[in-house]
C-alpha cells in the first residue's frame, strides 16, 4: 500500500486529537467538558463497543493467552530498558526510573489505540484490542504501583505495602471496571449464541459508533494539562522507546507466538500510539517524575502521527 494511502488512514485519528486540543486551548469547550467526555467514553461508549465486538466475534481457535504474552513481553522489556536508561544513563533515582519505564511502555490503548485499530485494521483488530484491554490497565497499574512503592522505600526509606494489599485494592477496582464487565458479558453472549432485541441492538450500535470520535476529542482536550517542560533529554529518550522499541518488540513477539495477521497488526498499532495518562497519574500519586511523564505524553502525541503512520505502512 502506498505510504500516502497509509497516512490518509492514520491522519484523521490525529486530526481529531488536534481539534480537541484546539477546542480546549482556545476555550471553545471548557476543560470540564473534556473530563465529562472522557468519563462517557470509559464508562459507556467503549464498553458498548467491546460488548458488541465480542458478542459477534469469531475467534477461530486463536488463544488470548498467546496474545497477552506477546504484548506484555514487549512491554516488560521496554519498561526495563526505560528504567535502566533513566537510572544509569541520566543518573536519576529509582522513582524517576519507574516513571521513565512506565512512560515508555504504557500505550493509550483505550482513547487512541482502539479508534486507530478500528479505522485501520477493522473488526478482527477490535477483537484483539478488546481482549488486551481486559487486563491491560489493571496489570500495568499493579506493576507501576508495586515498583513505585519499592522505589520509594529504596530512596526515602520506610516500609512498602505488600503485594497482597496492592492486589486486593486492584482486584476491587477491577470488579468495578466497565471494560472488564463488557468483556465478560460479550463473551457470555458469544458462547451462548445470544442476541439483543432489535431496538436495544440499535442503541448499543449508536453508543459504540460514538466511542472513537469522542475518545479522540477528549484525549486532545486532556493534552492541555501535559505541557513539555524539563527533563527534555530523558523525556525524548522515553518517547523514542515508546514509539519505536515497544512496537518493534510487540511485532517480534507476535510473530514468535504465531498470532493471526489481524491480531498482530492490532497489537503493533496500539503499542505504537502515544503514552497514556496513567503514567502521569502514578507520578502524581507518588510525587515524583511529574514533568517527565507529562512531557513524554505530549512528545509522543506530537510525533505519533509519523511513527504510527510508519508502522501502519510496514504492516501493510
Amino acid at each position: 500500500m502506498p505510504l500516502s494511502s497509509v497516512f490518509a488512514n492514520v491522519l484523521p485519528v490525529f486530526i481529531l486529537i488536534l481539534i480537541g486540543w484546539v477546542a480546549a486551548r482556545t476555550g471553545i469547550l471548557k476543560q470540564e467538558t473534556g473530563d465529562a467526555l472522557g468519563e462517557f467514553v470509559f464508562k459507556i461508549a467503549v464498553p458498548m463497543l467491546i460488548f458488541r465486538t465480542l458478542a459477534d466475534a469469531h475467534f477461530e481457535g486463536a488463544s488470548p493467552f498467546r496474545l497477552w504474552v506477546a504484548y506484555f513481553l514487549g512491554v516488560a522489556i521496554t519498561w526495563a530498558v526505560g528504567h535502566v536508561v533513566a537510572v544509569y544513563g541520566f543518573r536519576r533515582d529509582a522513582k524517576v526510573g519507574v516513571i521513565a519505564g512506565m512512560s515508555a511502555s504504557f500505550a493509550n490503548n483505550v482513547f487512541i489505540g482502539l479508534p486507530l485499530v478500528a479505522h485501520v485494521v477493522g473488526k478482527e483488530g477490535l477483537v484483539a484490542i478488546s481482549i488486551l484491554l481486559a487486563i491491560h490497565l489493571p496489570l500495568m497499574m499493579v506493576a507501576g504501583t508495586i515498583l513505585m512503592e519499592g522505589a520509594v522505600a529504596k530512596v526515602e526509606g520506610g516500609e512498602r505495602r505488600g503485594i497482597a494489599a496492592v492486589m486486593k485494592q486492584v482486584g476491587s477496582n477491577l470488579a468495578r471496571n466497565p471494560l472488564v464487565s463488557a468483556l465478560f458479558v460479550g463473551l457470555i453472549f458469544n458462547l451462548l449464541g445470544l442476541h439483543l432485541p432489535g431496538p436495544i441492538a440499535i442503541v448499543v450500535e449508536q453508543f459504540a459508533a460514538a466511542a472513537s470520535p469522542v475518545a479522540l476529542l477528549s484525549i486532545g482536550m486532556a493534552l492541555t494539562k501535559y505541557p513539555i517542560r524539563g527533563d527534555i533529554g530523558l523525556s525524548g529518550a522515553s518517547a523514542a522507546l515508546k514509539l519505536l522499541l515497544l512496537p518493534a518488540l510487540v511485532f517480534l513477539m507476535s510473530h514468535l507466538f504465531g498470532l493471526p495477521g489481524g491480531w498482530t497488526a492490532a497489537l503493533v498499532l496500539t503499542s505504537s500510539v502515544p503514552t497514556g495518562i496513567n503514567a502521569w497519574l502514578i507520578a502524581q500519586r507518588f510525587r515524583s517524575g511529574h514533568s517527565l511523564a507529562a512531557s513524554v505524553i505530549s512528545i509522543t502525541t506530537a510525533f505519533g502521527v509519523l511513527t504510527v503512520g510508519l508502522w501502519a505502512w510496514l504492516l501493510s
